[in-house]
């Protein structure tokens, strides 16, 4: 009987006409079959904010080589850490206001603002003349490009509840690939003057700034992508308690088990009817916490794996080009595009978000295990062995974090989902911001004892990196990691 009612009050739900979210909730109730529409669209705008995160990762060793900063080999990989430290430490600190202006003003503004902010402080780093010029820009577009938070609620409400599951898997495939084809474009794009001489001059901007071309590149998708979002529809839902008649309203539904976006309130709403802090709300809480562990963990791991990847034999890395990281970087890509898309819908449904998130856990800390091995190999077989490896640990990466996307977003209503994920954003970018700067302060610090008896050279870090995976999977479990009961 209590289900019937809900159905009932459901359908005679109020719309209000010059209400957004309303327009796009009557278009979900109409809409049959796969939203293909939609989820490109989510696609290209998270992949045309993440590209810029690691693209910079294959030339980020020659790039502080360049700059002149380091006294010694060995303290290269120290200076690229706080470049790449210094994008997180600008989210860390803007993303709980972008989460609470896209509550109160909308989604969509977020959406281009935070797609502009690439296409303009992307396009300033390319052009980096020195260490501090580059910490700059890059803190100013991490501080003012706060879409990954809203662009997640976006991805909740813009779907009927059944493809929810996949606007979030949609979310994190694009995350997880813009961090594989962000490296993989900068790997094959940078130094173009030594790299393809035949068409770049070493006298054009190009041959004076060998790592303008990945970034000009990125930010020109982000203008396309950014004009395109002129035309994106806004889910938030502008209308006052005041203006609710019906027994059909969301005062009557608040009671109502959680179906699709029924509960659903504004900014306005929530003065009159607040549902407590984020804070108090434990079931954010932990899938945020535990996000963090994770984040921390891939964060530092992207880092290590292509400063890895480039450092010499002589201190255990591959002696890789950038062109050879972004080679690895592309198959990566693809097969984690292949895996999120088609493969994790299906698992998710059958096993759930939270088993699989365990699971790829557990399997990552043998896998991690295996890469100071896979440095001994050559030729064709290092070739096919990192390539497996690296596709392995990206798709086991993001499998965990769209279970914790689910989780997050579950947790909170409409009206405090963009905060949510503002503050899941703030605390992740503060933990992303230790990542790079501890990754490579600890790959600087490994290369330096070689001949060390406990855990030589790399098989030091990718050991540390395996304590914090395995703490992570240890949080997933009860009565830490709590889902909301609906």
């Amino acid at each position: 009987m209590a289900g019937e009612d809900v159905k009932e009050r459901l359908l005679n739900k109020t719309y209000y006409e010059n209400c957004p979210g309303c327009k796009v909730d009557q278009y979900k109730e109409g809409k049959q079959g796969l939203p293909f529409k939609e989820l490109f669209v989510i696609w290209i705008v998270v992949l045309a904010t993440v590209l810029p995160i690691a693209s910079l990762f294959p030339f980020l060793y020659f790039m502080v080589k360049d700059f002149n900063i380091a006294k010694q080999e060995e303290d290269i990989s120290y200076y690229a850490g706080f470049v790449g430290s210094s994008y997180m430490l600008g989210r860390a600190l803007g993303s709980v206001f972008w989460g609470k202006v896209a509550d109160r003003y909308g989604r969509k503004p977020v959406i281009i603002i935070g797609t502009s902010t690439v296409v303009i402080f992307n396009t300033l780093f390319g052009l980096s003349i020195n260490f501090w010029m580059a910490i700059i820009t890059r803190f100013l577009l991490g501080g003012l490009n706060g879409l990954l938070g809203p662009i997640k609620a976006y991805a909740c409400e813009i779907f009927r509840e059944e493809h929810q599951a996949l606007g979030l898997s949609t979310v994190t495939a694009a995350w997880g690939a813009g961090l594989i084809i962000g490296p993989a474009v900068g790997g094959f794009l940078a130094q173009p003057a030594d790299n393809f001489p035949e068409l770049f001059s070493s006298q054009s901007i190009f041959g004076r700034f060998p790592y303008f071309l990945p970034c000009l590149a990125i930010s020109l998708f982000a203008l396309v992508v950014d004009i395109a979002c002129l035309w994106l529809p806004e889910t938030l839902h502008k209308h006052g308690l005041n203006k609710i008649s019906s027994a059909d309203s969301i005062k009557n539904l608040e009671s109502a088990p959680f179906v699709s976006n029924a509960t659903e309130y504004t900014h306005e709403e929530t003065d009159l009817n607040p549902k407590g802090s984020l804070f108090t709300n434990w079931p954010l809480m932990s899938s945020i916490i535990v996000y963090c562990v994770f984040s921390l963990h891939d964060m530092a791991y992207s880092e290590i794996f292509s400063l890895w990847a480039v450092s010499p034999r002589r201190l255990g890395g591959l002696s890789y080009s950038t062109e050879d990281v972004g080679e690895v970087l592309v198959v990566s890509g693809v097969g984690l595009l292949v895996f999120q898309i088609l493969v994790y819908p299906l698992l998710e449904k059958k096993v759930g978000f939270i088993l699989i998130a365990r699971i790829a856990g557990v399997i990552s800390i043998p896998l991690l295990t295996s890469y100071t091995f896979i440095a001994t190999l050559s030729g064709l077989i290092l070739v096919i062995v990192l390539n497996c490896a690296s596709i392995l640990k990206n798709i086991l990466s993001v499998s965990i974090i769209t279970g914790l996307f689910i989780m997050q977003n579950r947790a909170v209503d409409q009206h405090q989902r963009g905060a949510a994920n503002g503050l899941a954003m703030t605390l992740m970018s503060l933990s992303k911001t230790v990542g790079p700067a501890v990754g490579g302060a600890l790959l600087s610090w490994a290369q330096g004892r070689l001949d060390a008896a406990f855990l030589p050279g790399a098989q030091m870090v990718f050991f540390i990196l395996n304590v914090v995976e395995a703490i992570g999977v240890a949080m997933t479990f009860k009565p830490f990691l709590v889902e909301r009961q609906l």
